[in-house]
């Protein structure tokens, strides 16, 4: 079975975004989220991770909301009922670079949890209305919700 949301990290609309982005932060970092049934120009970072198995860096855009001292990230992998393999690398790592725009750093980040995970969850899912969708899709997962604090 072909994951589609690897397929297009790899040379799809996502290698595309991640492309752009690199080149150039600021024309990356809003992204016209549109075509996937989204609101329109949305804030997205880029996430640095090592694969836990590879040791191979990746560099996934993602949708981001501000939150109270960083960023959070909402692992969904549309919806599909396994966590995306980046969050399973994110796990693996005490710290990790992002780009914000041409803002880089290193991180830390945690799962967030209880009256958090539910109001950032809410936020985020205000910037990006698919993500109801994607619980729904879900089912039994509950997707994480990541907050990236600025090491």
């Amino acid at each position: 079975m072909i994951d589609s949301i690897v397929e297009d990290s790899k040379s799809g609309w996502i290698a595309e975004h991640r492309n752009i982005y690199l080149a150039d932060g600021e024309a990356g970092h809003m992204w016209d989220s549109a075509p996937a049934g989204g609101p329109g120009l949305i804030p997205t970072l880029l996430l640095y991770t090592v694969g836990r198995k590879s040791g191979n860096e990746s560099i996934m855009p993602l949708i981001y909301g501000e939150v109270d001292g960083g960023y959070a990230i909402i692992a969904s992998k549309g919806g599909a009922p396994k966590h995306p393999g980046w969050y399973h690398n994110l796990m693996a790592q005490d710290q990790v670079k992002v780009k914000v725009a041409n803002d880089f750093f290193q991180a830390t980040t945690r799962v967030a949890t209880g009256d958090e995970r539910a109001k950032v969850w809410e936020q985020l899912a205000t910037i990006y209305p698919p993500y109801k969708d994607y619980q729904a899709s879900a089912g039994s997962r509950e997707i994480p919700v990541i907050i990236i604090e600025r090491a």
